[in-house]
């Protein structure tokens, strides 16, 4: 069995969406990280850097496993079960590997730096900030334009991790102002992926629970953290 630490972000959704195309059982936990739950005492011992996704793979040989960040839990997932990583061609890895350490090196950062100057920064600071993450954005839209075109997914005519990591910021792209039409290889395989039920399921998962926390949410929690939110644990 597998527990599932959770909140309903692109980064949660990443492992979600293979958990569920894998079909395997897994317990959710789904994470109130605006009340500083990924500081307790327990959960630091599965992720010290105080960060969702995490699992616990309480059926991993030689006892139970933590593993923390998205693209570590695919990888490892991957490789577990079998499925959407095909093995046996040193280069396909290294190529796949490369995507999945873009995404979490590019894409997703300056996404995310996007969506925090777009949704949540103060507006006497907000400018600068915006139309720099907007252009990164918007470059690292341009990457994946290119490597998706003539081929159906990132990895060519197979559906790998890959897709599923880089995909959450492109599902949210329009919503932070992204100009799409611009990039038709990138709507295409966003549509597909989007009609996916098991991505369906996962974008779904634990939505009702996030609404809430939103409600609630204070800010000071999820943002401008110090060492000090760590060294009081």
């Amino acid at each position: 069995m597998i527990d599932f630490y959770y909140a309903p972000t692109p980064n949660g959704w990443k492992p979600a969406i293979l958990l569920e195309e894998l079909g395997v059982p897994y317990t959710l936990n789904l994470m109130a990280l605006t009340k500083g739950v990924q500081f307790t005492p327990d959960f630091l011992k599965i992720n010290p850097n105080a960060k969702m996704p995490a699992i616990v793979d309480h059926d991993a040989d030689g006892g139970p496993l933590a593993v923390w960040e998205s693209a570590p839990i695919l990888m490892y997932l991957a490789r577990t079960y079998k499925q959407f990583w095909p093995q046996g061609d040193w280069r396909f890895d290294l190529d796949l590997t490369q995507w999945m350490f873009w995404q979490t090196g590019n894409q997703g950062p300056m996404m995310g730096q996007l969506s925090h100057f777009k949704n949540y920064a103060p507006e006497d600071s907000k400018d600068y900030g915006f139309e720099r993450y907007k252009g990164e954005s918007e470059r690292a839209l341009a990457v994946l334009e290119r490597r998706l075109e003539g081929q159906t997914f990132i990895m060519g005519e197979v559906y790998t991790i890959a897709d599923m990591q880089c995909f959450p910021w492109v599902f949210l792209a329009k919503k932070l102002g992204a100009p799409l039409d611009d990039f038709p290889n990138l709507t295409r395989w966003r549509q597909m992926m989007k009609e996916r039920p098991a991505v369906q399921r996962a974008i779904d998962l634990g939505k009702a629970g996030a609404q809430h926390d939103q409600n609630v949410s204070n800010n000071t929690v999820l943002f401008n953290q110090g060492a000090g939110h760590l060294r009081n644990q």
